[in-house]
């Protein structure tokens, strides 16, 4: 089971950092219901169209394991919960800078 969400959570996060919303999004059933901390409930539009402004700003979120910190739990009857610690980063780029690194 470590293996397998070890390799879906770097999928995840693959397309995340390429602002690949069609790999991203594909990722996630269409009943999703996200609960976001400082807004609450989001339904699946919402979610997805929160990430696709964020994929269109100029300013580069990406995201990185913390290599040894991932940890899976596994809960009875159900499946498991992935725990670990992430570094994200964030990078303001030029617009002209950025088409060249994506060409």
């Amino acid at each position: 089971m470590y293996n397998k969400i070890a390799a879906m959570d770097k999928i995840f996060f693959d397309a995340f950092n390429a602002k690949d919303m069609a790999k991203f999004k594909s990722l996630f059933t269409e009943d999703l219901e996200w609960f976001q901390d400082n807004g609450g409930l989001l339904s699946n539009t919402a979610v997805f169209e929160n990430f696709e402004k964020m994929f269109k700003n100029e300013n580069k979120l990406t995201r990185c394991l913390v290599e040894g910190s991932l940890a899976v739990h596994l809960v009875k009857d159900y499946e498991a919960i992935e725990t670990g610690r992430r570094q994200f980063h964030r990078s303001k780029m030029k617009k002209k800078k950025s088409a060249l690194l994506n060409s």
